[in-house]
């Protein structure tokens, strides 16, 4: 009954971005067609690092724009459910609209996490999508259902520690008002999700594989996608720290309601 009562409040949410999201058509279709170009970029940018050399550690060409689309779909499946949400957790304290939902009847977090939904997100992830096919079929990649399954784990687990760092990081809001900075700056970080980890040497790979595992979110699933992954150390690792963000970003949200004391006070 209560899963009812959140699908049914998630449902009227959707209805209401549809809604806001149809009002501004221009937007819509904009908002695509500049997030398509970036991703343009990106890949352009794979093929000049290869037009250079032919491997990046063990990665190939297309194992690497199989990296890219993925790490770009995992992105823009974040942005679609929790993006928004989390960048306007500041202005929710700073003008005081989080009085109105720590009074309503259901799990606040849960209303500040997907009070908006980010629809040309969705069309974005889905062109990203056709490109991994694209490539997986370039590198003759037939994958087992149990691969199949695994990557799919995998990118979930990914988006839990996207969401669950980033929420973190908005919870700031609850001590210094104005947290955006902040939280776009780990946003800008995803950038290097869609790099070969065996690019990078030292506490640089070392801090963004552990202690904020960026590497791990869009590698690993294409390790285990592509017969890349010797052994289960890394997938072990990315659910790990997803389990443990998830973890500590919800003891950091209740020490930060705990703080709130209203705008209007």
């Amino acid at each position: 009954m209560n899963l009812r009562r959140y699908l049914t409040i998630y449902g009227a949410l959707w209805k209401t971005s549809v809604t806001r999201e149809m009002s501004f058509k221009g937007n819509f279709i904009l908002w695509i067609v500049v997030e398509m170009l970036w991703f343009g970029l990106q890949l352009s940018f794979v093929g000049v690092i290869f037009s250079q050399t032919s491997t990046v550690g063990t990665w190939t060409a297309w194992q690497v724009v199989l990296l890219t689309g993925t790490s770009n779909f995992i992105q823009q499946i974040y942005q679609a459910f929790f993006l928004v949400n989390c960048t306007n957790l500041s202005e929710l304290v700073r003008t005081g609209k989080m009085d109105f939902l720590l009074m309503l009847p259901v799990n606040t977090r849960f209303v500040v996490s997907t009070r908006q939904v980010d629809l040309p997100s969705f069309a974005n992830a889905a062109f990203a999508a056709c490109v991994m096919v694209f490539a997986a079929h370039r590198l003759h990649l037939h994958p087992a259902p149990a691969q199949l399954l695994g990557f799919a784990a995998l990118c979930v687990a990914g988006l839990l520690v996207h969401y669950s760092l980033m929420f973190l990081l908005a919870s700031v809001s609850f001590w210094t008002v104005r947290a955006q900075g902040i939280v776009w700056g780990y946003f800008n970080l995803f950038n290097i999700a869609r790099m070969p980890d065996e690019a990078f040497r030292g506490v640089f790979k070392a801090v963004f594989t552990f202690a904020l595992p960026v590497l791990l979110v869009s590698n690993v699933p294409v390790r285990v996608l592509a017969d890349k992954i010797a052994s289960p150390v890394a997938w072990l690792a990315l659910l790990g720290l997803g389990l443990v963000w998830a973890a500590i970003s919800e003891w950091f949200w209740r020490l930060s309601v705990r703080r709130y004391t209203s705008a209007s006070t």
